[in-house]
Protein backbone atom coordinates (compact mmCIF):
# COMPACT_ATOMS: atom_id res chain seq x y z
CA UNK A 1 0.00 0.00 0.00
CA UNK A 2 1.37 3.38 -1.00
CA UNK A 3 1.19 6.00 1.69
CA UNK A 4 0.79 9.38 0.09
CA UNK A 5 -1.27 11.01 2.84
CA UNK A 6 -1.54 10.98 6.59
CA UNK A 7 -4.84 9.15 6.19
CA UNK A 8 -3.05 6.41 4.22
CA UNK A 9 -0.56 6.07 7.06
CA UNK A 10 -3.37 6.08 9.62
CA UNK A 11 -5.21 3.25 7.84
CA UNK A 12 -1.99 1.26 7.41
CA UNK A 13 -1.27 1.56 11.14
CA UNK A 14 -4.84 0.54 11.99
CA UNK A 15 -4.40 -2.59 9.88
CA UNK A 16 -1.11 -3.30 11.64
CA UNK A 17 -2.46 -2.89 15.18
CA UNK A 18 -5.54 -4.92 14.27
CA UNK A 19 -3.26 -7.85 13.51
CA UNK A 20 -1.24 -7.12 16.66
CA UNK A 21 -4.36 -7.36 18.81
CA UNK A 22 -5.27 -10.68 17.18
CA UNK A 23 -1.78 -11.95 17.94
CA UNK A 24 -2.17 -10.79 21.54
CA UNK A 25 -5.43 -12.72 21.86
CA UNK A 26 -3.55 -15.88 20.91
CA UNK A 27 -0.50 -15.42 23.13
CA UNK A 28 -2.02 -14.08 26.35
CA UNK A 29 -3.68 -17.40 27.28
CA UNK A 30 -0.32 -19.13 26.73
CA UNK A 31 1.38 -16.63 29.00
CA UNK A 32 -1.33 -17.11 31.60
CA UNK A 33 -0.78 -20.89 31.64
CA UNK A 34 2.95 -20.71 32.37
CA UNK A 35 2.65 -18.27 35.30
CA UNK A 36 3.06 -19.47 38.84
CA UNK A 37 2.05 -16.13 40.37
CA UNK A 38 -1.73 -15.89 40.83
CA UNK A 39 -1.83 -12.10 40.52
CA UNK A 40 0.13 -12.21 37.27
CA UNK A 41 -2.17 -14.90 35.94
CA UNK A 42 -5.14 -12.68 36.85
CA UNK A 43 -3.62 -9.69 35.03
CA UNK A 44 -3.19 -11.80 31.89
CA UNK A 45 -6.77 -13.11 32.17
CA UNK A 46 -8.16 -9.59 32.54
CA UNK A 47 -6.05 -8.28 29.71
CA UNK A 48 -7.26 -11.01 27.38
CA UNK A 49 -10.78 -9.67 27.93
CA UNK A 50 -9.59 -6.07 27.50
CA UNK A 51 -7.73 -7.01 24.32
CA UNK A 52 -10.93 -8.35 22.77
CA UNK A 53 -12.63 -5.03 23.57
CA UNK A 54 -9.69 -3.18 22.00
CA UNK A 55 -9.94 -5.31 18.86
CA UNK A 56 -13.67 -4.52 18.73
CA UNK A 57 -12.83 -0.79 18.97
CA UNK A 58 -10.54 -1.07 15.97
CA UNK A 59 -13.35 -2.77 14.04
CA UNK A 60 -15.62 0.12 15.04
CA UNK A 61 -13.05 2.61 13.76
CA UNK A 62 -12.85 0.78 10.43
CA UNK A 63 -16.63 1.05 10.28
CA UNK A 64 -16.43 4.79 10.96
CA UNK A 65 -14.08 4.97 7.97
CA UNK A 66 -16.59 2.95 5.90
CA UNK A 67 -14.07 0.14 5.60
CA UNK A 68 -14.11 -3.53 6.45
CA UNK A 69 -11.58 -4.49 9.15
CA UNK A 70 -8.44 -5.62 7.37
CA UNK A 71 -5.23 -6.72 8.99
CA UNK A 72 -1.69 -6.31 7.79
CA UNK A 73 0.94 -8.62 9.25
CA UNK A 74 2.45 -6.91 12.28
CA UNK A 75 6.04 -8.08 12.19
CA UNK A 76 6.96 -6.01 15.25
CA UNK A 77 4.44 -7.80 17.44
CA UNK A 78 5.39 -11.16 15.90
CA UNK A 79 9.03 -10.63 16.83
CA UNK A 80 8.27 -9.67 20.42
CA UNK A 81 5.91 -12.64 20.79
CA UNK A 82 8.51 -15.00 19.31
CA UNK A 83 11.04 -13.87 21.93
CA UNK A 84 8.45 -14.38 24.67
CA UNK A 85 7.65 -17.90 23.47
CA UNK A 86 11.35 -18.76 23.51
CA UNK A 87 11.46 -17.67 27.16
CA UNK A 88 8.30 -19.65 27.98
CA UNK A 89 9.80 -22.83 26.61
CA UNK A 90 13.36 -22.68 27.94
CA UNK A 91 12.68 -24.39 31.27
CA UNK A 92 13.22 -21.40 33.57
CA UNK A 93 12.48 -21.66 37.28
CA UNK A 94 8.86 -20.60 38.01
CA UNK A 95 9.71 -17.33 39.78
CA UNK A 96 12.23 -16.39 37.08
CA UNK A 97 9.72 -17.31 34.39
CA UNK A 98 7.14 -15.00 36.03
CA UNK A 99 9.67 -12.14 35.98
CA UNK A 100 10.45 -12.91 32.34
CA UNK A 101 6.73 -12.99 31.47
CA UNK A 102 6.30 -9.53 32.99
CA UNK A 103 9.21 -8.26 30.92
CA UNK A 104 7.78 -9.83 27.77
CA UNK A 105 4.31 -8.46 28.49
CA UNK A 106 5.74 -4.99 29.04
CA UNK A 107 7.57 -5.11 25.72
CA UNK A 108 4.22 -5.94 24.11
CA UNK A 109 2.47 -3.14 26.01
CA UNK A 110 5.13 -0.58 25.11
CA UNK A 111 4.87 -1.49 21.43
CA UNK A 112 1.11 -1.06 21.56
CA UNK A 113 1.37 2.20 23.52
CA UNK A 114 3.68 3.59 20.85
CA UNK A 115 1.31 2.64 18.02
CA UNK A 116 -1.83 3.84 19.81
CA UNK A 117 -0.14 7.14 20.71
CA UNK A 118 0.71 7.74 17.07
CA UNK A 119 -2.78 6.73 15.95
CA UNK A 120 -4.32 9.18 18.44
CA UNK A 121 -2.19 11.99 17.07
CA UNK A 122 -3.04 11.12 13.47
CA UNK A 123 -6.77 10.84 14.22
CA UNK A 124 -6.79 14.28 15.87
CA UNK A 125 -4.95 15.88 12.96
CA UNK A 126 -7.30 14.23 10.48
CA UNK A 127 -10.34 15.57 12.35
CA UNK A 128 -11.45 12.12 13.54
CA UNK A 129 -12.21 13.17 17.11
CA UNK A 130 -14.48 10.22 17.90
CA UNK A 131 -11.83 7.81 16.66
CA UNK A 132 -9.15 9.61 18.65
CA UNK A 133 -11.28 9.17 21.78
CA UNK A 134 -11.56 5.42 21.17
CA UNK A 135 -7.84 5.12 20.54
CA UNK A 136 -7.07 7.18 23.65
CA UNK A 137 -9.21 4.81 25.72
CA UNK A 138 -7.12 1.88 24.51
CA UNK A 139 -3.89 3.78 25.15
CA UNK A 140 -5.03 4.42 28.73
CA UNK A 141 -5.83 0.71 29.23
CA UNK A 142 -2.42 -0.32 27.92
CA UNK A 143 -0.72 2.19 30.20
CA UNK A 144 -2.69 0.97 33.21
CA UNK A 145 -1.75 -2.65 32.50
CA UNK A 146 1.89 -1.63 32.15
CA UNK A 147 1.76 0.12 35.55
CA UNK A 148 0.13 -2.91 37.17
CA UNK A 149 2.86 -5.16 35.77
CA UNK A 150 5.59 -2.84 37.04
CA UNK A 151 3.99 -2.70 40.48
CA UNK A 152 3.71 -6.49 40.68
CA UNK A 153 7.28 -6.96 39.50
CA UNK A 154 8.71 -4.52 42.03
CA UNK A 155 6.50 -5.64 44.89
CA UNK A 156 6.88 -9.42 44.64
CA UNK A 157 7.80 -11.17 41.39
CA UNK A 158 11.30 -9.77 40.87
CA UNK A 159 12.05 -10.12 44.58
CA UNK A 160 11.07 -13.81 44.46
CA UNK A 161 13.13 -14.31 41.30
CA UNK A 162 16.18 -12.78 42.96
Amino acid sequence: MRMNTLKDLYVAELKDIYDAEEQMLKVLPRMEKVCSNDELRSIFQEHTHITQIQKDRIEKIFGMLSMKPIKRKCDGMSGIIKEGIEIMTNGAQPSVLDAAMIGSAQRLKHYEMCVYGSLCAYAKLLGFGDQADLLQETLKEESNTDRRLTDLAMRTVNVEAA
